[in-house]
């Protein structure tokens, strides 16, 4: 049995007063939930008021990116165990924002889950294709090149959260169905049963980001092979999170 992950993806926003303000908040809108998996993301300078509002309470504390070298002469980056060292639990590697304005690739994807594994944290480790993937029928070429290429010899770790996340949905409004997210799950967790075996497939939770919300959570939670959400916007109000967190009502 899964347990389900509700990730919440702060991106470039909140100051560090303001996280603690919603993290507190969250705290007392999630209180009692026990069988769901709860992460918040906030923007680096807030990760040390996160970890501290969420003492004491099942909500861990995420970055959004990090970088794969443990220490050395890279302006402006954050090693993995800094983060480690303020108590943050999880981190977010290859998001399509990463991808799309900073660089990132499948070879760097690979380096930073093998640093964050390394460190003992678990990576949210994203795959997608752009509108323009899908409509040209590339959609299932994309994410196999994605996994084989920044995932694959990581499967094995049971640290592992993938994140399947349309381009074309984020941020937009628009939504996979929930026909297509449970046709590009079970892709990939055939995928990873081919690369490292049945035992780690069936345990490899896989989440869906693009435009999540509290009206599509629960027919999106149906599918047997989605595991979880990664939340944008919605997981700013904390009273929005949470109705998510509940999906189960």
């Amino acid at each position: 049995m899964r347990t389900p992950i509700i990730a919440g993806n702060w991106k470039m926003y909140k100051t560090a007063r303001q996280t603690a303000e919603t993290i507190r908040a969250l705290c007392g809108a999630v209180a009692g939930v026990s069988d769901v998996e709860m992460v918040v993301c906030p923007p680096f300078l807030g990760l040390p008021a996160a970890v501290e509002a969420a003492q004491g309470s099942r909500i861990g504390i995420g970055a959004q990116n990090c970088y794969w070298e443990k220490e050395g002469a890279f302006t402006g980056e954050v090693a993995v165990p800094m983060l480690a060292d303020l108590g943050v639990s999880h981190v977010i590697v290859g998001h399509s924002e990463r991808r799309q304005y900073f660089g990132e690739t499948d070879a760097t994807v690979d380096k930073k889950v093998a640093a964050v594994l390394a460190a003992g944290l678990s990576p949210i480790a994203c795959v997608g294709e752009t509108l323009e993937e899908r409509e040209a029928g590339r959609t299932l070429a994309i994410l196999e090149r994605q996994v084989r290429e920044g995932l694959a010899r990581h499967l094995g770790a049971a640290a592992l959260v993938v994140a399947y996340e349309p381009v074309w949905a984020i941020g937009t409004g628009k939504t996979a169905t929930p026909v297509q997210a449970q046709e590009i799950h079970a892709f990939l967790r055939s995928l990873a049963g081919t690369l490292a075996g049945q035992a780690v497939a069936d345990r490899l939770r896989i989440l869906y980001g693009g435009s999540v919300k509290p009206e599509n959570i629960a027919t999106l939670m149906a599918q047997p092979d989605v595991d979880g959400g990664l939340v944008g916007g919605a997981s700013l109000d904390a009273a929005s999170f949470a109705k998510i967190v509940r999906f189960r009502g």
